[in-house]
C-alpha cells in the first residue's frame, strides 16, 4: 500500500506544471490591486481573462490563492507565499530579458581577440579606443601570439577574431584587410644610416641583422631574405631567444639592425632610432569564422570596416551609408 502511494506521489511530482509568466503577472497584479477588476484595468485586459487564468492556476497547483468576496479579493496564506515567489521570479525574468537584450544588441558580452601587432598606436589602437568608449560594458580579452595559432583558434571558436599580417586565403574563414603599416628599420643611434630621414633596400647592403626566435622574428627574417636576395645579397641574420624589449637593446649594442612595423615605433628605447624603409608597407587584416554569431564581435567588425573605409581601404559607394551609420552610432560627442 505504501509502495503504491509512493509511486503515485512520485508520478504526481514528475508531472510538469503548466505555469506561464502571465499567470504570475495576473496574481501579483490582483494582490496589489485587491480585485480582479482593478488588476484587469491595470493590465489593460478583460476582467474575465484575469479571473479565468487565476482559477486555472489555482487548479494547476491545487491551492486557493485568493478569497473572493463582494468587495474584491484577499490573499490566502498560500497566496501570500506564492506571491513572494512570483515577484522574485518576475524580477529574475525581467533582469534576464534586459541582460540578454544588451548582449543581443552587442552592448554587453565579451570579445576574444588575437593580435600580432602593437597596441601602442595605429589602426588597432584607434579601433579599440573607439569601441571601448561606445561599448564599455563589453569585456575585451586580448591574446598575443603567432598568426597560425590565432587562425586555428578562430576555427575552433576559441577566438572571435585574429588580426594578422598579410591577407591569407582561407576556405573556412572570412578575411578582410583593414589597414597597412609602413616598415621601419631599427638601428643604433650612432649608426651612419641614422643620419638619414629614410632608407632604401640598397642602403642595407652588407648590414647584419638580428631577429627574435619568437614571432614575428621568423616573418622578419623571411622578409629580409626575400628583398635582399633581389639585390644579390645573402644577409647575415642572428636569431636570439629574446622578446622585443631585449631585441631593441641588442640593436643598441651595435650587434645588428632589425625591422619593425609602424604601430610599434611609438615605444621608444634608449640608443635606437627608427627610419622608414621607402615604399615598403605591410597589410593587416582580420580573420573570423563566418559562423560566429557573437553580437559584440559583429558590432566591432562593422566599426572596423567603417574605419577602414574611412581610410580609403575597400571603400565603395555601397558602404557610404553604412559608414555614416556606424561612425555616428553611440558617438560620445553627440
Amino acid at each position: 500500500m505504501n509502495s503504491d502511494h509512493n509511486i503515485q506521489h512520485s508520478m504526481v511530482r514528475s508531472i510538469p506544471m503548466r505555469i506561464e509568466v502571465r499567470h504570475l503577472r495576473y496574481v501579483v497584479a490582483a494582490s496589489k490591486c485587491g480585485s480582479f477588476r482593478q488588476a484587469a484595468k491595470t493590465l489593460e485586459i478583460e476582467q474575465s481573462a484575469v479571473s479565468r487564468r487565476i482559477r486555472d492556476l489555482e487548479d494547476e497547483i491545487g491551492a486557493a490563492l485568493f478569497i473572493r468576496h463582494s468587495g474584491g479579493v484577499i490573499l490566502t496564506h498560500a497566496g501570500k507565499k506564492f506571491v513572494r515567489h512570483a515577484q522574485q521570479a518576475l524580477s529574475e525574468i525581467s533582469h534576464a530579458a534586459v541582460g540578454i537584450g544588451l548582449i543581443g544588441r552587442g552592448e554587453r558580452g565579451a570579445i576574444r581577440m588575437g593580435i600580432f601587432s602593437s597596441l601602442a598606436s595605429g589602426f588597432l589602437a584607434r579601433l579599440l579606443h573607439t569601441y571601448c568608449s561606445r561599448y564599455g560594458d563589453v569585456r575585451i580579452d586580448i591574446v598575443e601570439g603567432a598568426p597560425s595559432d590565432h587562425i586555428s583558434a578562430v576555427r575552433l571558436h576559441n577566438l572571435d577574431v585574429a588580426f594578422v599580417t598579410g591577407v591569407p586565403m582561407l576556405s573556412d574563414c572570412d578575411a578582410s584587410q583593414f589597414w597597412t603599416e609602413r616598415v621601419f628599420v631599427v638601428l643604433p643611434r650612432a649608426h651612419d644610416l641614422a643620419k638619414r630621414a629614410s632608407l632604401r633596400w640598397r642602403d642595407l647592403y652588407g648590414e647584419a641583422f638580428v631577429v627574435s626566435e619568437s614571432d614575428p622574428g621568423p616573418e622578419i627574417q623571411d622578409f629580409l631574405v626575400k628583398h635582399l636576395a633581389d639585390l644579390g645579397v645573402q644577409p647575415s641574420i642572428e636569431r636570439h631567444r629574446v622578446g622585443r624589449d631585449n631585441l631593441m637593446q641588442i640593436v643598441s649594442f651595435g650587434r645588428g639592425l632589425t625591422l619593425t612595423s609602424e604601430s610599434t615605433i611609438a615605444a621608444q628605447f634608449p640608443g635606437v632610432v627608427y627610419r622608414p624603409l621607402d615604399g615598403e608597407t605591410l597589410p593587416f587584416c582580420a580573420v573570423w569564422s563566418p559562423r560566429n554569431d557573437n553580437p559584440a564581435f559583429r558590432r566591432m567588425l562593422s566599426l572596423a570596416k567603417a574605419m577602414a573605409h574611412q581610410n580609403g581601404i575597400g571603400r565603395s559607394k555601397q558602404t557610404e551609408t553604412e559608414l555614416m551609420h556606424v561612425m555616428s552610432a553611440k558617438d560620445p560627442s553627440s
